[in-house]
């Protein structure tokens, strides 16, 4: 895990991304932020069993399907399996130890 600060790569809507290896932050003081780490973490561990590029692929569209489900982009957002299991599980401080493989498919149905 590499984690890099660059204020100018997000619009004030995101606070970071991760990019296997990296988890890039939009303020410095994020690093410090436990929930959002392991949030960003979990997002590694997510992107790493799926082969790196397969996961953007598979997020991509599932962010299209979900948008065209609810028509809004941030319940879209909200509802990719990824970010679900990574919103369900951020303060849970040994999930990514104790996380099943392929876990994510566990979050495929969608909520509201």
């Amino acid at each position: 895990m590499i984690v890099l600060v660059n204020r100018f790569l997000f619009t004030k809507k995101f606070n970071g991304i991760t990019l296997w290896p990296f988890i890039i932050l939009r303020e410095d003081r994020l690093k410090f932020d436990s929930v959002f780490m392991q949030h960003e973490r979990i997002h590694l561990k997510q992107q790493l069993e799926m082969l790196i590029i397969p996961f953007y692929i598979w997020y991509g569209v599932e962010f299209i399907v979900r948008w065209l489900q609810y028509k809004e982009r941030h319940l879209a957002y909200k509802n990719i399996s990824f970010e679900r299991e990574a919103y369900t599980n951020e303060k849970q401080i040994n999930y990514v130890k104790t996380r099943k493989f392929w876990a994510f498919l566990k979050y495929t149905k969608s909520s509201l």
